[in-house]
């Protein structure tokens, strides 16, 4: 796979990876693949209002469906949504070490049963739509390559091509999920080894990229660069990323995307309070002078203010 074909994306993010932090990252970044929040197969099917989970804007293209759940019957009635829905793929959770997921047997609880996921993936495959999968190395402390090459290569058979490898273990005892995120070791090896096993298998690799470089090193050796909360957290990271990728020749202006910004809220109109964007905001101007005082305008942000009116705000400040 060529350089200009390799995969950036934004990872799905409980809480944080909604509509409209997705409509920010796509202004920062148009080449990403953006994925929704993990949403639960029972909030999609039983819910009162999915709709409100499923509506996107059209400018988030390409968007992924990450869904997770256990129940093949469920996960094919979710692909025929997603494909409703015009999704450009769906994705199966199988990372997700909180205790609610636990609670429900799935997320990373599902490495435990490669033939069961491979199931799943079949189920989701129902529809048409293209199907991935995110996961872990293994689960506990337990580090066996050879299992995850199992893993894989069951998963596999299924047909899933796409793998986005969280290059870490799932720790279900001990650790909470933030924890879960910094403390198990990362094995990008791993992952550049489970591209070399699997050649015809799409291979994306997850987990501790914070700085261009490092993102940069690991195209050589697998298909695609997931980042997470380094994106979130200093979102310019993204197109940095796609600089070096030779998808743009420089970075976007901050007020330019500020201006779009406003463009967005103002088809949102009241329905829009300003801290719903706003929240999402904070690393706008991350590493550069003004810092502070942004994060510092971020906190006037109040509910009875429309997120249009607060980027006119924004704008007369900073732009």
């Amino acid at each position: 796979m060529a350089m200009s074909e390799k995969i950036l994306s934004v990872a799905p993010m409980l809480d944080w990876t909604d509509r409209h932090c997705r409509h920010f990252l796509r202004l920062i970044c148009p080449s990403c693949v953006l994925y929704t929040e993990m949403l639960t197969t029972n909030a999609l099917l039983l819910g009162r209002d999915p709709q409100r989970f499923l509506e996107y804007s059209a400018a988030e293209h390409p968007l992924i469906l990450q869904v997770g759940g256990d129940d093949p019957e469920a996960m094919r009635r979710v692909s025929w949504l997603a494909r409703e829905y015009q999704y450009d793929g769906i994705n199966l959770n199988v990372g997700c070490p909180s205790p609610r997921v636990q609670k429900g047997s799935f997320g990373a609880c599902l490495m435990a049963t490669p033939e069961h996921v491979a199931t799943l993936m079949t189920a989701l495959a129902d529809s048409g739509l293209p199907v991935s999968i995110k996961h872990r190395l293994g689960l506990d402390r337990e580090e066996n390559y050879a299992a995850l090459q199992q893993f894989v290569g069951r998963v596999a058979q299924s047909g899933c091509r796409h793998f986005i490898v969280h290059a870490r273990n799932a720790w279900l005892k001990g650790l909470n999920p933030a924890e879960n995120r910094e403390i198990p070791p990362l094995r990008w090896d791993w992952v550049q080894q489970l591209k070399q096993d699997f050649p015809h298998l799409q291979i994306e690799i997850n987990g501790g990229f914070k700085a261009p470089a490092t993102v940069l090193e690991q195209y050589p050796s697998v298909d695609g660069v997931m980042i997470g909360r380094a994106a979130y957290h200093n979102p310019l990271l993204l197109a940095e990323v796609e600089i070096a990728l030779g998808r743009r020749a420089q970075l976007p202006e901050r007020g330019q995307i500020l201006e779009d910004l406003m463009t967005y809220a103002e088809s949102w109109g009241e329905t829009l309070p300003a801290p719903r964007l706003s929240r999402h905001l904070h690393g706008l101007y991350y590493g550069v002078a003004g810092a502070g005082e942004w994060r510092r305008f971020l906190g006037t942000a109040a509910l009875n203010e429309s997120a249009a009116d607060f980027l006119r705000r924004a704008l007369q400040q900073f732009a």
